[in-house]
């Protein structure tokens, strides 16, 4: 068995660069994460069970829109980066760095088995001398409750001579990735790292700063975990008072839009948030209930979070509603209507299309017997998705195509979308992001927001 680096040497060779770094998913966290710590000076190795992912680095192909062709071509072209399916090499790595995913069961209970199955692959090749971090959001403990457990586990009898904290370390990082911000990156979003202990801390920590700028380091790994859970459901709640909010002030006749804005122009004590016709993305819709389902396990309720939740999965119900208003204003029902859903992907300028509510609107419509369609010039078909496979294709947005549409429906609001023809071109629209704002009064009756 190899003989553990003592923690100082560990920490000087981490600090150097000498230290492989295993990131595995190669997804919208991971491939940022391995760009930022090679672009750090780091020798980096991708692992991902999707075998499309190292191809489409090797060949230069970009997967994920947002993140521009030159993240691909720089790792592509470096010696100190390679992605690979094949997991029997996480025992070459010094640091393994985990963000697969963590989803929802059929019962809004959390899913870790992609974590415990990394877990597992971990433990396989476990080794003295290797720092584990989990960055998948979770619930506070899993770190050290589950996944490290399952590495053990995993390793079988090599592992029963490894100490946790003295050959073997870990720690919680949760990721930040806000897919198509321009604002922030990977390296300048700060990085919070939790350990299971004060040795692993200070290695992660390390790790973080070859490709991170700012890093800071909390006392536990719970804390890290849970300081996740609070970011996202801190917007989950705001986003769910002003969908209520858009509810109530709609048959008052009050902008739900300008009153948010004008609330804004306070510059203490008040954060906007906007409404919408449901929360996307894998954070936000997700994420609180982690913190209910454990709360339930010391016998706490999350009212809060599960009143947010209530109100956040109504709303491509909401919306569907509003569309059937207004088309019974316009003399046609629902049955038959030919529709358009303007934007697949959850939000604005990227081709993220996890939990995004639209898959919902479209349900819901055709379940009502309308005819539907979609356009998303980030999404050319959809993909399966975890409760939807619709298997449709974008269709071209032009004057044509809008005038052979009873109702336009706006779901996400691209930038590439060409407004001004909407507007001229579009018999009916529902606006749930007010993407129409300028052209209200050419509109008239015929635009409603939702």
């Amino acid at each position: 068995m190899t003989t553990a680096p003592t923690h100082k040497d560990f920490l000087s060779r981490i600090e150097q660069g000498q230290a492989r770094i295993g990131v595995i998913g190669l997804g919208y966290v991971g491939l940022p994460l391995a760009h930022a710590l090679h672009g750090g000076g780091s020798q980096v190795i991708g692992f991902d069970i999707d075998p499309g992912k190292p191809k489409a680095i090797k060949e230069g192909r970009n997967y994920l829109q947002h993140l521009g062709d030159s993240m691909i071509t720089d790792l592509r072209d470096s010696k100190r980066f390679e992605a690979t399916t094949d997991f029997g090499r996480l025992g070459e790595c010094d640091v393994i760095i985990v963000a697969v995913p963590t989803p929802l069961g059929r019962h809004q209970e959390p899913d870790i088995s992609y974590i415990l199955a990394t877990a597992e692959a971990i433990g396989k090749t476990l080794r003295a001398g290797q720092l584990i971090i989990l960055e998948s959001t979770t619930y506070p403990g899993t770190t050290r409750d589950d996944m490290m457990p399952a590495v053990f586990k995993a390793a079988g009898e090599r592992g029963k001579n490894l100490k946790l904290g003295r050959d073997v370390f870990g720690a919680f990082s949760p990721e930040r990735e806000d897919p198509g911000r321009k604002s922030h990156n990977t390296r300048t979003i700060p990085k919070l790292v939790g350990g299971l202990d004060a040795a692993s801390t200070e290695l992660a920590a390390a790790v973080y700063r070859k490709g991170i700028a700012e890093v800071v380091p909390v006392s536990t790994a719970e804390v890290a975990e849970a300081a996740k859970i609070l970011e996202n459901t801190f917007r989950a709640v705001n986003i769910a008072l002003v969908n209520e909010l858009k509810a109530i002030l709609e048959p008052m006749k009050i902008d739900v839009w300008e009153v948010v804005r004008a609330a804004a122009t306070k510059p203490f004590g008040y954060m906007p948030f906007f409404p919408g016709p449901g929360l996307g993305g894998h954070c936000i819709p997700i994420d609180p209930f982690y913190l209910t389902w454990k709360a339930r396990e010391h016998g706490r309720f999350t009212r809060f979070i599960e009143l947010a939740g209530e109100i956040n999965t109504h709303m491509p119900h909401y919306v569907v509603d509003r569309v059937a208003e207004h088309l019974n204003d316009h003399g046609k029902p629902v049955k038959g209507s030919k529709i358009l859903v303007l934007g697949l992907a959850y939000k604005a300028d990227i081709d993220d299309v996890r939990e995004s509510p639209s898959f919902e609107l479209i349900e819901l419509l055709m379940h009502r017997g309308a005819k539907v369609d979609y356009s998303d010039p980030h999404c050319a078909e959809t993909k399966t998705v975890r409760s939807y496979d619709l298997q449709m294709k974008s269709v071209a947005l032009t004057p044509d195509t809008l005038k052979q549409f009873d109702l336009v429906l706006v779901s996400t609001a691209h930038s590439a979308f060409d407004w001004d023809m909407i507007a001229k071109h579009s018999k009916l629209i529902v606006d749930t992001r007010d993407a129409l704002r300028k052209h209200h009064g050419e509109l008239g009756n015929r635009l409603k927001m939702a």
